[in-house]
């Protein structure tokens, strides 16, 4: 019994060791392989020693920050913890991300703004929608289109699972007050969010995943079909047609499962399949290709990817109408390094999209910015 009892430690603290020195000599050796986290982070970078940063305190400090960033098999330890917090406790580290009834993913963002507690106003949407009407009638004058698109957020779209804590009384939201003022001075309109809710149960696949915050890619190639038609009928043009004759299902793949990818979790929840149809485009014989202009929040992203140059002859999409894409795939370009106004004046078409989240700042200052362009006083 006593030999038990001094085995006992002995073999906790060789185990003890063991990890550690597994864990060094990853550090120092990287001899194995992990997967790096998802999402965006920055590492600390490692500091140099100086006398005068060691008796500040602050070379201990970064040295510490960089030692926690870097330790062997990091990446791997995060997604055990987030992966218990998960499946114990229901909870994610994701900033802004809360786990709905049944682990349906929701930001809290789209929650406010179903429930309208992020409401700006009517004054300011009236202001923001008569600017917008003045700039589209001036763009037409100039041979141009200019479209609102009105996207779902996916608490609007799966209210029934959003978590009890949330659930507050429904007051004016920003989309109810935008559709008012955007029939009243008729302005064009592609309205996403009412045709995605009231196809909810008609769709044959889904429209929205159970892990992912935006749109399906199948409810993204709807997307880009209906904006080409919108297009072509309101411009009298014949633009090259999107079609799918194949549509493959399988597990979610990449902005399907966006949100369940960032919280780095051990292992791949599950969940239902989705859809991804096989997209051909019309050849552009006889057809016109006009140049279009899409300043959106991430929910373009998903279209814009789907690759629509055979329909388009130039098609860029400006992030928050601050960064511009495709550019920014390769070297971050943004709308200061640019002519911001004469290049908007090339396009054909422009178009701002938002999801009802976003609604409070529609445009991010697009319109005010073109406004004040055309009427400096």
């Amino acid at each position: 019994m006593k030999n038990r009892r001094r085995i006992t430690p002995v073999i906790l603290i060789s185990i003890l060791l063991a990890l550690f020195a597994i864990h060094i000599t990853q550090y120092k050796f990287s001899w194995k392989h992990v997967k790096p986290l998802d999402g965006y982070y920055i590492n600390a970078k490692k500091n140099k020693f100086t006398w005068k940063d060691w008796f500040a305190g602050s070379y201990q400090e970064a040295k510490d920050k960089y030692l926690n960033d870097h330790f062997g098999f990091r990446s791997y330890c995060v997604r055990i913890n987030h992966q218990l917090r998960f499946s114990l406790f229901n909870k994610v580290k994701t900033a802004w991300v809360t786990v709905g009834k049944e682990n349906y993913l929701y930001e809290i963002n789209y929650i406010k703004a179903y429930y309208g507690t992020d409401f700006i106003g009517q004054d300011s949407i009236e202001k923001r929608m008569n600017k917008f009407k003045m700039l589209q009638d001036t763009l037409k004058k100039l041979g141009k289109t200019a479209i609102i698109v009105l996207a779902p957020g996916k608490a609007a779209f799966f209210p029934e699972f959003i978590p009890d804590e949330f659930h507050t009384e429904k007051g004016i939201t920003n989309i109810e007050v935008y559709r008012h003022y955007i029939e009243k001075y008729n302005i064009n309109c592609i309205d996403f969010h009412k045709y995605f809710i009231g196809n909810k149960d008609n769709s044959i696949y889904p429209l929205y995943p159970q892990y992912g915050i935006h749109w399906s890619i199948y409810g993204s190639c709807i997307v880009a079909d209906s904006i080409v038609k919108f297009i072509e009928k309101n411009n009298n043009i014949k633009i090259p047609q999107i079609s799918w004759e194949k549509i493959n299902i399988s597990k979610p793949i990449y902005r399907d499962r966006d949100i369940a990818d960032a919280m780095n979790l051990l292992f791949s929840p599950r969940t239902f399949d989705m859809a991804y149809p096989e997209l051909k485009f019309e050849s552009d014989s006889g057809k016109t290709k006009p140049s279009l202009l899409v300043i959106a929040d991430s929910y373009y992203g998903t279209v814009f990817e789907l690759g629509l140059d055979d329909v388009f002859k130039k098609h860029h999409w400006w992030y928050y109408n601050k960064e511009i894409y495709p550019e920014s795939y390769t070297k971050w370009l943004t709308i200061n390094d640019i002519n911001y106004h004469e290049e908007m004046l090339t396009y054909d078409v422009i178009i701002i999209l938002s999801t009802d989240a976003n609604l409070p700042n529609l445009g991010w200052g697009f319109i005010e910015d073109h406004y004040n362009k055309f009427f400096p006083k």
